[in-house]
């Protein structure tokens, strides 16, 4: 991930990982609207150009739930995986209402600090996120080298 990316991810991480509940929930519920046709429905003409069939509508939209689904967790395991590289104490708690989804002017408030400290602290976390990223994966590629 670029810094660009990262500040995505702290920004946007309190709804991803509510929404990965979410869809957690959606996907373990196996019951729903789907019925099969029966009576006259089920003898009268397909249309022609798509599927009508809404077992299998259904399957597709799963699908894609499920791929979008593995990216957000990937973002969030990104994210956690990365947080104790954050020893400072104000940096730590500028993170934590980030992942709590408070804004920044918010996080201003609460901590009795400017706007733009508060903006200074999170690219610092987002540098620190970043620097550790990329040197970690040039560790990875070093020891595949060898």
């Amino acid at each position: 991930m670029n810094s660009k990316q990262i500040e995505e991810t702290l920004r946007d991480y309190s709804w991803m990982l509510n929404e990965i509940k979410r869809q957690r929930q959606l996907m373990d519920y196996t019951g729903g609207n789907l019925v099969a046709q029966s009576g006259i429905e089920s003898t009268m003409p397909k249309a022609q150009g798509g599927t009508s069939d809404p077992v299998a509508l259904e399957v597709v939209r799963r699908d894609k739930a499920s791929r979008w689904l593995q990216k957000l967790e990937e973002k969030v395991l990104f994210i956690q995986k990365r947080m104790s590289i954050i020893t400072d104490e104000r940096e730590k708690a500028v993170l934590e209402c980030m992942l709590d989804g408070m804004s920044m002017s918010a996080i201003g408030h609460h901590m009795g600090l400017s706007r733009r400290h508060i903006y200074n602290i999170k690219e610092s976390i987002v540098n620190r996120i970043s620097h550790f990223a990329h040197s970690s994966q040039e560790m990875t590629n070093k020891k595949q080298c060898v």
